[in-house]
């Protein structure tokens, strides 16, 4: 055998043993909505870049590299990035056929994994949702509720023995539910599934760790688990401090690295919801010392910005010159609303809404509206700010290195807040017509 025969007969060999690649191809609507997509692996901690591929009249095909890891992946289709994605399961061993329709979600054409996955939550979902419905109207036959709960027994047995030795089975049997063995009323039901809600879910599984699932199941638990009855948001948010607190105890064992992203996921979603002191407990008493240990200098500023910036919250103080004297936002006063507006005299946006802007504000009283300018030098600034002569104009310069645009956390210009008449932050609209929209339902 020459040696040419035996370098194709080891190159043979080679690819015959080597770990096969697999893709993941499907359709998106509406087509014209997508024209990239970027994939992921999901990690505890991070997400790892492993492809990308460009979407064509809604259609894509991505190949996943040979040495990916299996696990849960995210497919991102726009920005940002935290809002715009969908997952799936690659366990490496089967291409994966899918759609996603912007309306309707994501489903899987072909994937065994993937399928089974869907399969399972459609139907545990759609038993836990008839054995609320039946305390929630308060219905008195008692086969019904014991017929319900040995389905919802039997569904589960079945998918996880269906699901043994596949990623999917991590999350089938991590979201095991509890399951009455006879009649209960909705008080001990709802306090037996309060008490038994961790009880199949491993905070280490590396599985399942990154995932929605295991931050949507903490999520669910801290900001549902309430008194059945309504209650304004000042009685609510001691009730979700208590479980913060039954959500550390279940993970006191658990690696501060696993735990971080978790603790981050209730901040978050406390702060959006303008609930200030769970976030700020959560913040001080868990979160502030796990992103020590685990070296997160971004999340530290993250959430130093959100603070800053939250509502209700009183405006970084912005100086400014006017001839010789320093003005400062702290000392404007006469107006019940304040709006700041961060602009930039080179920025095409800035001058079509600005005049727009300035225009309407014409019809609304007691409103200041202070310009900040995001500049490199003063020379068109001067020019463009003269043409808005009811605003209050002050230069940073700097533009996007200035001070003022990281105080103020500005991506872009122009960008708007509005005040209250001690300086609090009371709105953060999108465009000028959401200003003149708050202000005419504010007066």
């Amino acid at each position: 055998m020459n040696l040419k025969n035996v370098f194709f007969l080891s190159i043979l060999c080679f690819s015959l043993f080597s770990k096969a690649q697999h893709s993941v191809s499907g359709n998106l609507s509406p087509a014209e909505d997508y024209k990239w997509l970027i994939a992921y692996k999901l990690n505890p901690d991070h997400q790892n870049y492993i492809a990308d591929t460009a979407v064509k009249n809604g259609t894509f095909s991505l190949i996943i590299p040979a040495n990916a890891k299996t696990g849960m992946y995210r497919l991102v289709y726009a920005v940002p990035q935290e809002e715009f994605y969908f997952d799936f399961i690659y366990n490496g061993k089967e291409d994966i056929v899918l759609s996603f329709d912007s309306l309707k979600g994501l489903s899987f054409i072909s994937s065994n994994e993937n399928l089974l996955y869907a399969r399972y939550f459609n139907e545990i979902h759609g038993l836990e949702k008839q054995i609320a419905q039946f305390y929630s109207e308060k219905k008195k036959d008692r086969n019904l509720l014991l017929n319900l709960n040995k389905k919802l027994a039997a569904v589960q047995k079945s998918f996880e023995t269906q699901s043994q030795g596949m990623l999917s089975g991590h999350f089938i049997s991590a979201n095991r539910p509890y399951i009455s063995s006879g009649y209960e009323d909705v008080e001990t039901y709802v306090k037996h599934k309060r008490e038994h809600y961790f009880d199949a879910l491993d905070f280490n599984d590396q599985v399942l760790l990154g995932t929605d699932f295991l931050t949507d199941k903490v999520v669910n638990y801290v900001f549902t688990a309430l008194p059945q009855h309504q209650i304004p948001n000042k009685d609510k948010e001691p009730v979700i401090i208590e479980n913060v607190k039954e959500l550390a105890r279940v993970l006191e064992n658990v690696s501060a690295i696993n735990k971080v992203q978790l603790f981050n996921s209730l901040w978050t979603k406390a702060s959006n919801d303008n609930l200030h002191k769970v976030s700020d407990f959560i913040y001080s008493n868990y979160l502030r010392s796990l992103a020590t240990e685990t070296n997160k200098s971004e999340l530290f500023k993250k959430i130093e910005t959100q603070n800053r910036l939250r509502l209700g919250a009183v405006a970084p103080e912005i100086t400014w010159n006017e001839g010789s004297s320093t003005k400062k936002l702290s000392g404007l006063t006469g107006a019940k609303n304040y709006v700041i507006v961060f602009w930039s005299s080179t920025c095409s946006h800035c001058l079509q809404q600005l005049p727009e802007f300035h225009k309407n504000l014409k019809d609304i009283s007691n409103t200041k509206v202070l310009a900040i300018g995001l500049e490199d030098d003063d020379v068109t600034w001067k020019k463009e700010s003269a043409k808005l002569p009811d605003f209050i104009h002050g230069i940073a310069l700097g533009k996007w290195e200035s001070p003022y645009a990281d105080i103020y956390d500005i991506h872009q210009t122009p960008t708007y807040y509005i005040l209250d008449n001690e300086k609090r932050i009371v709105a953060r609209p999108d465009d000028y017509q959401e200003v003149i929209k708050f202000l005419n339902g504010n007066n």
